[in-house]
C-alpha cells in the first residue's frame, strides 16, 4: 500500500500525533525530533525528556497500527461506540403510531398526461387506487422522462428499467387481485446511489467504486418495495456524498441547467424538481437534503438521527448520517417516511418510537418558535423568510422568539464528520486510489481525509463530549421556550450545523424565488422523534402558499 502518513498514538489513547514518513523505510524508528515536529501540529509542547520518554510507547503503537490495517474493515462495519442524540432526562414518545393523510378529494386523469409529471405522490396514488392509470403506464411515463431529460440534467447513474417494469407489473396484478399495499402502491421513485440494490451497481458516485455491486438490498429500498413502490433509478450524488460532482459530471439544477443542483443528494432533488420522478430518497450528514432541496425547489424531510435504518447505505459519518425523502409536498414526505421509519435489527442506532401524523386544519393558537437573531441578521434570503413569518402570523400562529444554544461553537466540533469519513475511507487514502476521485482541490474529500489523520484522538473525544453539552443545551432552550416546532432560515444563524450535530428533524420547503428566478427555502424544526408535529405545521404553511406548485420549464 502507498504509505503517505503515520499516526502516532500514545498508549491508552492519551494523545494522537501525526508525522510524515518516507516511503523508502516506513518502519524506521521514530525520533524525539519527529515527536517535536508532530506535536507542534496540534499546538502541544513537550520537554526533551518527555519526548524521549514517549518513544517506546509511540513505536509500539505504530506496530499496533500496522496490525490493525491488516484487518478487513469494509464500509459497512460500524464502530462499537454508537451516537445517542437523547439529552439527559429525555422521555421517548410512547404509544401507538397513527397516520391520517389529507382527504384525497377527486383526482382525475388529466387530458394532457404530461401534467402527471408534477402530480404529488398522493394524487398519483389515488389515480392508481381508482384504476384510472396502471402502475405500468405510470412507470413507463416516468422512465421515458428520465431517458429524455437525463442527458441535460445528469441526475441518473443507473436506470433500473427491467426491475421497475417487473415491480410495476406486480403492483398491477396485486391491485387486480384485491391486494392494495397503500398510498405508495405502484408509485415510481428513485434512490440515491449510496443505497444498495441487489443486482445493480452501487457506485457512491465515485470513480474508485463505479463498478461496485453489493449483494443486498438496503433496508429503505426493501421497505419501499414492501409498500409497493417501484424503483426506477439509482440517482446521482456528489462523489462519496459531497457536492454535486460525480464521476459522470455535474448534476444540473432544472431551474438553471448551467448550474449545479447542489448536493450531495443531487440527483434525487434534481429529478423530483424536473418532474422525472414523484419522489426520491436522499441522505443528509451536514445539509445534503436541505441544500439540494433549496436549490431545486423541492420539499425534503431530514428525520431524527436514529429514526431510519442505514443498513445497506454508504457510511460517511456513523454519528451524523440520516436518510429521508425528497418530494413535491410536505404530505408526500409524510407518506414516504411512514413506510421507511423504525428498527430493522441491522442498524443498532435506530430507536423504536411512534410516528403520529394528522394534518392541522388551522395554526390558530399554535406556538411556533423562530430563531430571532438569525431572522434579524443580514443574509440573502431575508426578505422571503420575513414573508414566511408573516404568513404564519396570518394563519394564527403565535410566534415565540427562540435562541439557539451558544455554549458550544458547533462549527468548531463539526470536524467530527471529517474524522469519521476519513475512517470510513481509510483504505482509499492508504492505497492511493483517492487519486481517482474527480475532485482533488483543497476542500475535496481526498485532502480532507488526509488532513483528518492529524486530528488527535483526545480532541475527537473532547469534541464528542462538547457535543453532549450542545445536545443538553439545545434541549434546555426548547424546554424554556415551551415549543415543539420552530422555524429557521435554511442557512443563516448556524441552525443547520447545530441540528445535524444534535440529530433534530427538519422539514425544508420552498418559500419564494430570488430575482434570478431561483428557488429559496425555509426550514421547520421539530423535537427529537416528533416528525409528525413538524410535518403538520410545515404542511399548514405550505398549503397557504403556492411555491411548491411552481416547476421549471425544461426545453
Amino acid at each position: 500500500m502507498k504509505q503517505r502518513l503515520l499516526l502516532l498514538t500514545a498508549c491508552a489513547g492519551s494523545f494522537l500525533l501525526g508525522a510524515f514518513i518516507t516511503n523508502d523505510d516506513p518502519m524506521k524508528p521514530l525520533t524525539a525530533e519527529m515527536v517535536d515536529v508532530a506535536s507542534k501540529v496540534f499546538g502541544l509542547e513537550f520537554t526533551p525528556a518527555e519526548r524521549d520518554s514517549m518513544l517506546g510507547n509511540l513505536n509500539n503503537a505504530r506496530t499496533n497500527y500496522e496490525a490493525l490495517r491488516k484487518i478487513d474493515l469494509p464500509n459497512d462495519v460500524a464502530p462499537a461506540l454508537y451516537f445517542n442524540p437523547l439529552p439527559a432526562g429525555f422521555t421517548m414518545p410512547a404509544g401507538p403510531s397513527s397516520f391520517k393523510a389529507s382527504p384525497a378529494g377527486k383526482v382525475s386523469l388529466p387530458k394532457n398526461q404530461d401534467e402527471l409529471a408534477f402530480f404529488t405522490v398522493g394524487q398519483l396514488g389515488e389515480l392508481i387506487r381508482t384504476k384510472q392509470i396502471t402502475s405500468v403506464e405510470l412507470t413507463q411515463f416516468f422512465l421515458n422522462r428520465l431517458k429524455t431529460y437525463d442527458p441535460k440534467l445528469h441526475c441518473v447513474i443507473t436506470l433500473t428499467e427491467e426491475l421497475a417494469m417487473s415491480q410495476a407489473k406486480r403492483a398491477d396484478a396485486e391491485l387486480k387481485a384485491g391486494k392494495y399495499r397503500g398510498p405508495l402502491h405502484g408509485i415510481p421513485y428513485g434512490a440515491k446511489d449510496l443505497l444498495a440494490k441487489k443486482g445493480y451497481k452501487t457506485t457512491w458516485g465515485a470513480m474508485p467504486y463505479k463498478d461496485q455491486t453489493l449483494d443486498l438490498d438496503a433496508t429503505v429500498v426493501k421497505r419501499l418495495e414492501e409498500a409497493g413502490a417501484v424503483l426506477c433509478g439509482k440517482m446521482t450524488l456528489g462523489a462519496l456524498a459531497m457536492g454535486d460532482v460525480w464521476f459522470g459530471g455535474m448534476t444540473r439544477n432544472p431551474w438553471s441547467t448551467t448550474a449545479g443542483s447542489s448536493g450531495s443528494s443531487a440527483g434525487s432533488a434534481s429529478s423530483v424538481s424536473a418532474g422525472l420522478l414523484p419522489f426520491a430518497i436522499g441522505t443528509e450528514t451536514l445539509g445534503s437534503i436541505v441544500s439540494p432541496s433549496t436549490v431545486c425547489g423541492t420539499t425534503g424531510l431530514r428525520p431524527t438521527f436514529g429514526r431510519v435504518s442505514r443498513h445497506g447505505a454508504m457510511a460517511l459519518s456513523w454519528s451524523m448520517d440520516k436518510i429521508g425523502p425528497i418530494t413535491r409536498s410536505v404530505e408526500d414526505c409524510a407518506l414516504v417516511f411512514n413506510a421507511i421509519y423504525g428498527p430493522d435489527g441491522h442498524d443498532p442506532t435506530v430507536m423504536a418510537a411512534p410516528f403520529r401524523y394528522t394534518p392541522l386544519t388551522t395554526l390558530k393558537g399554535t406556538r411556533i418558535g423562530y430563531v430571532k437573531k438569525a431572522f434579524e441578521s443580514n443574509y440573502p434570503n431575508r426578505a422571503n423568510d420575513s414573508l414566511t413569518l408573516q404568513t404564519l402570523r396570518n394563519l394564527g400562529a403565535e410566534l415565540v422568539p427562540f435562541d439557539l444554544p451558544t455554549g458550544v461553537p458547533a462549527g468548531r466540533i463539526s470536524f467530527l464528520l471529517t474524522v469519521e469519513a476519513a475512517a470510513s475511507f481509510d483504505e482509499l487514502t492508504r492505497s492511493g486510489r483517492d487519486d481517482l476521485m474527480v475532485r482533488q482541490g483543497k476542500n475535496a474529500w481526498p485532502n480532507s481525509f488526509r488532513s483528518a489523520r492529524f486530528v488527535p484522538a483526545v480532541e475527537y473525544i473532547q469534541a464528542n463530549r462538547a457535543r453532549t453539552k450542545l445536545i443538553n443545551e439545545m434541549a434546555g432552550q426548547l424546554k424554556a421556550a415551551k415549543i415543539d416546532v420552530y422555524v429557521s432560515p435554511a442557512y443563516a444563524g448556524g441552525n443547520l450545523t447545530i441540528t445535524n450535530l444534535t440529530g433534530h428533524p427538519c422539514v425544508v420547503l420552498p418559500n419564494g424565488f430570488t430575482k434570478q428566478n431561483l428557488p429559496t427555502s425555509i426550514t421547520f424544526m421539530g423535537q427529537l422523534f416528533e416528525e409528525g408535529k413538524v410535518l403538520a405545521v410545515a404542511k399548514a404553511y405550505q398549503d397557504a402558499t403556492e411555491w411548491h406548485k411552481k416547476h421549471p420549464s425544461l426545453q
